[in-house]
């Protein structure tokens, strides 16, 4: 009977460590006599002293202790919560190394993930395409509320895998104007004795400050998100709203969101505006979109637009094409296509952003777009089988497919294939499951031709890429 292997090292050891690779979720990984160890907060080159907080037999996580010698990509943070808040996983690594770092990902997890060969993936992958200015790019911010263990009204970020919230004034992926509009709310609410939600006795009334700005129009809304059907009296949310307006440049709709339920989901169901409309206005590009509290939108609009243009580069479309755009949300990239497709179908299993999709198609006055409520797995055989008892050929020419992080259904990814499209273009937030889907679709005949990595999360782990698959040997 072989005995159970142990573990050299125990929690509480401390060791030396060289780093000399960084994991998929951007910790520091180093080796202490053959022992894996991974430290949050170290980067490649960096020589550290590191405590050991879990130790499993072959290995472990640490908590940097000390630097001792610093990696020459290391970078001076200029977030003082950087480490304690966790939210940006690489800031203390030069900006030139998170992109190189990035690509990397990419690269790796088609070859460990994909199955594709070095050779392969180098002969397609493009270079990283960066931010010009990798600080202040996120139009929107949600902070959490709560009190401090001196009884002030405090807000900030959850530290990482708690809700513990790390007070901070100014995050410097946000706009500047966050910090004053915070300011201005946790004082009010000390005027006024507003209570900050708890979530364990789920009593009080702030739960979190939701803001969005539009970077083409300078539109910034606010939204409260209580625990209730108000922050407090009418007459307090009217000073509130004067306070804002007279005080914050491109203030234009304070918004209150009701969210009464024992959760971890930031906004209920029922919103109200407090002053001004219940969206803000932006444009990506030539095109307009109204952007309310649920609406899901890009949070990095410069970066978004160059995605899409490489999407639509992607797409080839020359005007006499039927695209089909797969999770297309509020229609960003389906009006994008648009510009250039005979006609552009998008589908979206959530009901508000295909209300919201359709808006914006009026609201741009464009009329060859059509959108559809449901499951790509099935409106899409659906619409097909339909034209064809008409006697209409409704192969798709070009799918765009923008998953979430979990990527496509497999069922999705067989009705892409039953389309039988030329082209695939899959933007995708996720390497991993990105190499995993085209996987599959290599195994149906989808060459992988070109793959653009982009960096739309400076400062995170995570990484977009765009790629573009054709079809060479259909499956029969």
């Amino acid at each position: 009977m072989s005995r159970k292997r142990s573990a050299p090292y125990q929690k509480g050891d401390t060791v030396t460590v060289t780093v000399t690779d960084m994991s998929e979720s951007g910790e520091g990984i180093g080796r202490a006599d053959g022992y894996t160890l991974f430290i949050k907060d170290a980067v490649i080159g960096d020589v550290v002293l590191a405590s050991v907080m879990k130790a499993a037999p072959t290995y472990g996580y640490a908590r940097l202790k000390e630097i001792l010698v610093p990696s020459p990509d290391r970078a001076e943070s200029p977030c003082p919560c950087a480490r304690a808040c966790g939210g940006c996983q690489l800031q203390a690594m030069s900006y030139e190394k998170q992109l190189a770092f990035k690509k990397s990902k990419v690269r790796n997890d088609l070859i460990r993930l994909g199955g594709y060969t070095p050779e392969e993936v180098d002969r397609v992958l493009y270079p990283i395409i960066g931010m010009d200015r990798p600080f202040r790019y996120r139009n929107k911010a949600q902070y959490p509320v709560g009190m401090s263990r001196d009884g002030r009204m405090i807000s900030g970020f959850y530290a990482g895998r708690t809700h513990s919230i790390i007070e901070t004034g100014d995050c410097l992926l946000g706009p500047e104007e966050n910090a004053g509009i915070i300011r201005m709310i946790l004082d009010f609410c000390g005027r006024y004795s507003v209570p900050a939600y708890d979530e364990i006795t789920h009593t009080g009334v702030l739960r979190h400050i939701l803001i969005r700005k539009g970077f083409a129009t300078g539109q910034i809304m606010v939204c409260l998100v209580v625990n209730g059907d108000r922050l407090c009296a009418k007459q307090g949310e009217e000073e509130l709203a004067d306070t804002l307006f007279g005080d914050v440049p491109g203030m234009t709709s304070l918004v209150l969101n009701s969210n009464t339920e024992r959760t971890n989901v930031v906004l209920g169901s029922r919103t109200r505006s407090i002053r001004g409309p219940q969206a803000i206005e932006d444009r990506i590009g030539r095109l307009s979109f109204l952007i309310s509290a649920h609406s899901f939108y890009q949070v990095n609009p410069v970066q978004t637009e160059r995605i899409y243009a490489k999407a639509l580069e992607y797409a080839g479309l020359t005007g006499q094409e039927t695209v089909w755009d797969l999770y297309c949300g509020i229609g960003t990239i389906s009006l994008f296509l648009s510009q250039r497709a005979k006609a552009v179908y998008g589908i979206e299993i959530v009901p508000q952003a295909i209300l919201d999709a359709r808006k914006n198609a009026e609201r741009n006055g464009i009329r060859n777009v059509t959108f559809e409520e449901g499951k790509a797995e099935e409106v899409l055989p659906r619409y097909i089988e339909r034209q064809k008892q008409k006697g209409i050929d409704a192969r798709a020419d070009v799918v765009v497919v923008d998953p979430p992080r979990k990527g496509c259904d497999e069922r999705c990814l067989e009705t892409i294939v039953g389309a039988s499209p030329e082209r695939i273009v899959y933007v995708s937030c996720n390497p991993a499951t990105l190499a995993r889907d085209l996987k599959f679709l290599r195994a149906r005949g989808y060459e992988l031709t070109a793959a653009s990595p982009f960096d739309n999360f400076s400062q995170s782990i995570h990484v977009e890429t765009v790629c573009l698959l054709v079809l060479r040997n259909p499956v029969t």
